[in-house]
């Protein structure tokens, strides 16, 4: 192993109520951006997917929830701190600040609070690496970090020994950081990973990837299964280097185009100007990040702020109306039922139907950016299921009939619950 020295006075760690083991043998967490069960299914009943199914057979594997909002960032930071957002924080990737009143994108660690599962390992000597396909995640993931190796595909070609822990990433790999839309930016993490593997330099592993193809292509096309085949064979080379591989998503994917191929949106702004005019507030869509060619900062859940409390019941009312909305219910209720900040959460949280999304207003949308593909996007209660799978089986007395697995149990099973 690459561990230098482990501290076995205290071989395990309590992070947020919940205990830790040091790795006993190479462990790697991937998470698949955009994994939905239907991805793994699909692959496994057209025979392009052996490695995992092989892992859903010989291993463990179940049917897991994400946290809400079905997200990268909120996710992303569940599955490395163990809990949901209501205890690290982060509830989405973009979120309106009350003080200033400045709508904010998260690309940062500045609003995460506690420690991480990765920093936390760091403390006790335990070599760990993060290699994220976006370099706004990798700021976040980075969190605590003193002595590990954190980078981005996106921006390998910039690492740095003082920022990253690493340098001259492109050259390591052999080739230059792919397209940031595009499904090799992934598989650039994934070969990282086992480069990283190979040489020793990292016992506990978090790689995540991107889901510029799930927001492309549905299950079963050409694209989404060539891409999928080339994850799985490298997740078989990983198990082949000896590791534990544990595998998860941080949200699903759903279509979410009309029968002519239009993006199926409400413009939830637009019908609130006309139907209260102007000044009752704002609608915030918190899946706004830099890769707008992803989803045009359409998905299925936002936030709406108002200027005015006293017209929260008329508004809820109106949002509960509207028929591509699925859920609409007030902040306080939304962030006690989905386990989200309180102190971060709007007036009232909307969720549309499963075929849906809900944008603010439409001059505020560039739909250009998916007019090539039917789009397909996230954020609501549709798209929480994910795979949670191990390579390896667990322990029987963890085999609780009924729990309700969750994806950011997935360090959990890797560390403590392996047999």
């Amino acid at each position: 192993m690459a561990t230098k020295l482990l501290d076995t006075s205290r071989p395990k760690f309590t992070l947020h109520s919940r205990g830790y083991a040091l790795p006993k043998r190479p462990t790697v967490v991937v998470c698949v951006d955009g994994f939905d069960p239907e991805y793994l299914e699909d692959g496994i009943k057209s025979g392009i997917l052996p490695t995992l199914q092989s892992f859903t057979e010989k291993g463990f594997h179940v049917t897991a929830k994400s946290a809400m909002p079905s997200f990268t960032n909120p996710n992303n930071v569940s599955i490395i701190t163990g809990v949901p957002p209501s205890t690290h924080g982060i509830s989405g990737n973009f979120f309106l600040d009350r003080e200033s009143g400045e709508e904010r994108m998260i690309t940062d660690d500045s609003l995460l609070r506690g420690s991480t599962i990765l920093a936390e390992m760091d403390k006790r000597e335990v070599c760990v690496a993060a290699v994220t396909a976006k370099d706004k995640l990798r700021r976040i993931l980075s969190h605590g970090l003193k002595s590990g190796i954190s980078f981005s595909a996106e921006a390998a070609g910039s690492a740095t020994l003082d920022e990253n822990g690493i340098e001259n990433v492109e050259k390591w790999i052999g080739r230059p950081a792919p397209s940031q839309y595009s499904g090799d930016l992934s598989i650039y993490v994934l070969d990282a990973g086992l480069k990283l593997l190979q040489e020793e330099q990292a016992d506990l592993l978090y790689l995540t990837l991107s889901d510029y193809i799930q927001h492309k292509y549905p299950p079963g096309s050409r694209e989404s299964d060539q891409y999928l085949r080339e994850v799985d064979v490298r997740l078989g080379r990983l198990v082949s280097l000896g590791a534990v591989v544990a595998v998860t998503g941080d949200h699903g994917m759903s279509s979410k185009a009309t029968a002519t191929g239009d993006p199926n949106v409400l413009f939830l702004g637009d019908e609130l100007d006309s139907k209260f005019g102007d000044g009752w507030g704002r609608v915030i869509c918190p899946i706004t990040d830099p890769f707008v060619r992803h989803h045009g900062a359409l998905g299925s859940f936002v936030r709406v702020y108002l200027n005015r409390p006293e017209q929260v019941e008329d508004i809820l009312e109106y949002c509960q109306s509207l028929p591509l909305v699925e859920v609409a219910m007030t902040g306080k209720d939304a962030s006690v039922i989905y386990e989200m900040p309180l102190d971060r959460e709007a007036d009232i949280v909307v969720i549309s139907r499963k075929n849906g999304v809900i944008g603010s207003k439409k001059s505020e949308h560039d739909l250009s950016q998916v007019k090539d593909h039917p789009l397909r996007s996230h954020g609501g209660l549709s798209e929480r299921d994910v795979p949670l799978i191990m390579s390896c089986p667990i322990r029987d007395d963890v085999l609780v009939q009924g729990k309700n697995w969750r994806n950011y149990d997935i360090f959990d099973l890797a560390l403590n619950m392996v047999v």
